[in-house]
């Protein structure tokens, strides 16, 4: 079995000198099963927009590493989150999303209220040393950012905000209206290749002029710039001003494409068009294979003619040029031809060019730092960061 020392052989500091990440870390079932913990165990993970855990009592579950959680909103007004578990007989105590007094498992009937705290337990009352103010739902990051809920399996973990530095400060300027967005529509694709390589894809634009001509017409890519931070990355362009191949903007009011990728998984982007958010969640369901989601958020949950048509280009072109890119490249990864690739950086002359690889470099930067940094557990079995 290859080791993280194997996984970063040819990685330089410098994205000029390097070289990519070992294609066994896309290719080998144990390199996913150590993501799971090193990676999707202990980051922030996008759940939904705030819209959806405003009122006292709303709930949103969902899944994270492969653990079943939800957050709620307490009739205090915070925002909780725990492994969606029952205390009795392990059962999952919420479905979807939607609005609670209790919390109520469908298999005994064991009722929790907002905040986690064991209420009803039926026929209990004999039971020796059963105390049910001692149980409660086990509990999980989470935190309100950019607009947005997110969650984390590491109770310890640095809060989002922290972590992210400017993140928070770029979005509010680039989409001043984004608390006042709602959803409108859900995609989905199921991806035959590793959630890495669906990543790296999204992180250079080195392949835009060759794999994507629609998209090169949409935005002036000689203003694509991409800046790198802690843990995340920033990519901006202005909208072409001429006719383009790809939908019609020239009734837009949002004239700017600005996208961020924030680690490990999670894309937000406003496209050229009406105030929007577009959240793309990469998912890792296998070593070779990857869940995407595209949740749009528009200022009407009706999308209009033109919006209609930037999903349909979306849907039908883009994601159809960019999965065939990824499955190729997996299947590329999977034969005995290739190891590792160089990193391509830009020497045009604009700093943080969208067709340099620099970006990509960075996130396996982050991908080397998760392998080698050493996962401990609580006694009561969480999972947390060492150091």
């Amino acid at each position: 079995m290859t080791t993280p020392a194997d996984i970063a052989t040819g990685y330089r500091a410098d994205p000029a000198a390097s070289m990519s990440l070992h294609a066994d870390a896309y290719t080998r079932p144990e390199w996913f099963a150590l993501e799971q913990r090193a990676v999707f165990g202990r980051t922030w993970q996008w759940l939904c927009h705030t819209e959806k855990l405003r009122a006292p009592g709303s709930y949103v579950a969902g899944e994270v590493a492969g653990m079943p959680i939800v957050a709620v909103r307490d009739r205090d007004d915070q925002l909780r989150a725990f492994y969606n578990v029952c205390q009795h007989r392990a059962h999952q105590l919420l479905d979807g999303e939607g609005t609670a007094g209790a919390i109520v498992c469908p298999y005994h009937g064991w009722t929790y209220d907002l905040g986690g705290q064991l209420t009803v337990a039926r026929k209990t009352q004999h039971l020796v040393d059963f105390v049910p103010a001692e149980i409660c739902l086990d509990q999980i990051g989470v935190e309100e950012f950019g607009g947005f809920v997110f969650v984390n399996l590491d109770v310890d973990a640095v809060p989002l905000a922290e972590q992210a530095g400017g993140l928070a400060a770029e979005i509010a300027h680039w989409a001043p209206d984004i608390e006042r967005l709602t959803f409108a529509k859900r995609l989905t694709y199921d991806i035959a290749s590793n959630w890495k390589n669906v990543v790296d894809n999204f992180l250079e634009c080195y392949h835009c002029h060759i794999a994507h001509k629609d998209f090169v017409s949409l935005v002036d890519m000689d203003t694509y710039t991409v800046t790198t931070h802690g843990i995340y990355s920033s990519h901006m362009a202005e909208a072409g001003r001429s006719a383009n191949s790809a939908y019609d903007v020239s009734d837009a009011t949002v004239r700017d494409h600005a996208v961020w990728w924030l680690w490990p998984n999670t894309c937000l982007m406003r496209y050229p068009g009406r105030g929007n958010m577009i959240v793309l969640q990469i998912i890792p369901v296998g070593h070779d294979r990857t869940l995407e989601t595209y949740d749009f958020y528009l200022e009407t949950p009706t999308p209009d003619a033109a919006e209609q048509e930037s999903m349909r280009y979306l849907d039908e072109v883009l994601q159809v040029e960019d999965i065939a890119l990824v499955e190729s490249v997996q299947r590329g990864m999977s034969t005995p031809a290739f190891t590792q690739g160089r990193i391509v950086t830009d020497t045009s002359g604009m700093i943080g060019s969208g067709l340099s690889e620099h970006a990509l470099h960075h996130f396996h930067g982050l991908v080397l730092d998760a392998y080698t940094t050493p996962v401990t557990v609580h006694p009561s079995g969480r999972q947390v960061t060492s150091g």
